[in-house]
């Protein structure tokens, strides 16, 4: 009995130091930035105030817009994020020369910084001097040469776009694993039974593929109501605030003249709760779909 218990003390201490770095580093400074959302807080002194964070945050307009902008960019990335993918997935679930290199090179660009990415493209369509521009110049385009993202409108767009092309590759990846975990007796059945592409992919393919699309859609949601650095290198959240997101409002708030650190911390509680909600519904309601099928 007693060599049993050193057995399972030796495993224990394995995993003491994970533990400790895990509350250390997430647990503690989670439970205390519930505190500081309730004071005003600079960074280095605070006074208690308590809902008033909270309160000035749902009446600020600013946060609102941050809001909506978040809102833009999830529903947008993750509709074309799933529909390119899902589409890249289909085209390159086969066999035959150069295929793997065609997978690998679609995946490249999510094994980059998204902000090192960010500054490139940000680069690219600066409005005088950027690689877009002078691209459409040279092919006496001009009427499509834009502020591509001093321009709120162009801007929004463009982090959308330039999010979905890095991240492709991920999403692809994904629906490949699914594609290719379906028997291939199931196709031949439809075959024999005279089913083609479409009712095939409607009534097999994407059936069968609801994991991994389940997958996809939490992983693309979350990482888009927390986008911030493509927004950070690329517009900064102007002209104004006109791209903000709440990720890149929280930092212009904490780190921004004031240093308002209590008020940040507020909102990014709110932001906690509106995913943390928002990814139970999507569970289910997904799970629910998996089931079904």
């Amino acid at each position: 009995m007693r060599y049993h218990t050193v057995i399972r003390l030796k495993w224990f201490l394995f995993v003491v130091p994970a533990l400790l770095i895990y509350l250390v580093f997430f647990i503690v400074p989670s439970a205390s930035s519930a505190f500081y959302s309730l004071t005003d807080w600079d960074g280095i002194s605070y006074r208690f105030v308590g809902m008033e964070n909270y309160i000035k945050m749902f009446q600020d307009d600013k946060i609102a817009l941050a809001f909506r902008n978040t809102l833009f960019y999830a529903v947008g990335i993750t509709i074309l994020q799933n529909v390119s993918g899902l589409a890249m997935a289909l085209l390159l679930d086969r066999k035959g020369r150069g295929v793997s290199a065609l997978r690998m090179f679609y995946f490249m660009p999510a094994v980059f910084s998204p902000l090192v990415l960010g500054y490139v493209w940000g680069f690219m369509l600066e409005p005088n001097i950027g690689a877009v521009n002078s691209l459409l110049g040279a092919l006496h385009l001009p009427s499509l040469q834009l502020d591509w993202l001093g321009n709120p409108a162009y801007g929004k767009w463009m982090i959308v776009l330039i999010t979905v092309w890095q991240f492709l590759g991920y999403t692809m990846v994904i629906y490949l694993a699914g594609l290719q975990g379906i028997p291939a007796e199931l196709y031949e059945a439809g075959d024999i039974d005279g089913a083609g592409r479409l009712s095939r992919f409607r009534h097999v393919t994407f059936p069968l593929i609801a994991p991994s699309f389940t997958i996809n859609i939490l992983l693309t949601t979350i990482g888009c109501l927390k986008l911030f650095d493509q927004i950070f290198a690329m517009t900064r959240g102007g002209p104004g605030y006109a791209t903000q997101s709440v990720a890149t409002m929280i930092y212009t708030i904490g780190f921004g003249p004031g240093g308002k650190w209590g008020y940040g911390t507020a909102v990014s509680i709110v932001l906690f709760l509106f995913i943390l909600i928002l990814t139970v519904f999507q569970v289910t309601i997904l799970r629910k779909r998996e089931v079904e099928m």
